[in-house]
């Protein structure tokens, strides 16, 4: 994939995302896709990230990227964002700092590296 075409599938993701569009992310994966995370060690499949993601955006309103830092790479992309929204149950103004390397094949991501600190998504457990 080209530059153009990596930032335009990285935009569509986080765009789905932030309007709460689950099939929107499904379209922008691979079948196969994994999603692994710094903080458990553990890799996700397709169904289990999207059902975390499905809880995560019940949970957290005005869903928004603020990104820091793009970098495309070979097979990719890496950004730096902090996740903002609103948490649903309470009103409170939610913030979470994160740095992804997506791998992307065949206009799909096919690879997320997600680091984060957990501490933050506590606010969207009550």
């Amino acid at each position: 994939m080209n530059e153009t075409e990596i930032l335009a599938l990285a935009d569509r993701l986080f765009g789905a995302i932030e309007a709460g569009d689950v099939e929107g992310v499904r379209g922008c994966y691979a079948p196969d896709i994994q999603v692994w995370h710094n903080f458990d060690d553990k890799t996700q499949t397709l169904e289990e990230n999207l059902t975390t993601l499905s809880w995560m955006v019940g949970r957290l309103g005005d869903r928004r990227y603020d990104i820091s830092r793009r970098d495309v790479v070979a097979d990719g992309l890496w950004q730096l964002h902090v996740l903002r929204g609103t948490v649903v149950s309470t009103g409170e103004p939610f913030a979470m700092p994160a740095a992804m390397l997506l791998t992307m094949a065949d206009g799909r991501i096919t690879r997320i590296a997600e680091y984060l600190d957990p501490l933050p998504a506590r606010a969207l457990a009550g």
